[in-house]
């Protein structure tokens, strides 16, 4: 029995990690249950099972991105508003327009042009200074308070959703790599089909011998079929 298990794609190197374990565990092969290799076998698997379909990001890009539309489109309607309505002189409190876009300026005019992290620190400077008791009159003055409100949801939904992406791409990056563990799983496998290929002869032995050589040679064919479809060209 002999396979060269580097060259087996990662699916079939855990397919067929996986096929021998749950034959080795089925109870139908005595010699072999209890023995101490199963159990490294199993553990090598069981790393490797965690990693080998991970995702290298977390896939929250686009709803980070999203998030951050929404943000900059209520910041630049509340922003513009105030710029028009302080060009009124005629129009009622056109001077406490003012005073809040100047505001608005302290921060800042292109804070949606800004990247993630330096929009997010500014915009929250920002709206702490909105929320002085002074400021927040001036923006119920204006009638404001509702596209006030909604600014400062749209930032937190968008703080939040960047500091789960950020969690979720640290945990990735942090977790072993398939590659870097496959290596272990092909020695415990190797060993386990290099002990019945040696035992095979013994009495009790053979049927253990058998299934995992019927395993082995599936995973050596949907090997060559997988290489054949790569190597396939339209």
């Amino acid at each position: 029995m002999k396979i060269t298990l580097p060259k087996l794609g990662t699916k079939d190197l855990a397919t067929l990690a996986q096929r021998i374990l749950s034959n080795s565990q089925s109870g139908k092969h005595p010699v072999i249950s209890n023995h101490p290799l199963i159990e490294t076998l199993q553990t090598s698997y069981t790393e490797y099972d965690k990693v080998y379909t991970k995702q290298i990001y977390s896939g929250k890009g686009k709803d980070v991105a999203m998030a951050d539309q929404d943000r900059d489109i209520v910041y630049a309607n509340l922003k513009a508003f105030l710029n028009g309505y302080r060009k009124l002189p005629s129009a009622v409190n056109y001077q406490v327009a003012e005073e809040l876009y100047e505001i608005f300026k302290t921060f800042g005019l292109n804070l949606d042009r800004l990247s993630y992290s330096s929009q997010t620190a500014q915009m929250k400077k920002l709206i702490e200074t909105l929320e002085i008791p002074e400021n927040k009159q001036k923006i119920t003055l204006l009638s404001l308070d509702s596209a006030f409100t909604e600014m400062k949801a749209k930032q937190q939904y968008f703080e939040t959703l960047f500091a789960e992406q950020a969690e979720a791409n640290a945990d990735l990056r942090q977790m072993t790599s398939a590659t870097a563990i496959r290596k272990d799983l092909e020695k415990n496998l190797k060993s386990y089909i290099n002990l019945l290929t040696v035992m095979k002869d013994v009495p009790g032995w053979e049927l253990c011998y058998s299934d995992v050589n019927e395993h082995v040679k599936a995973a050596k064919n949907s090997s060559l079929v997988n290489k054949n479809k790569n190597d396939t060209t339209p």
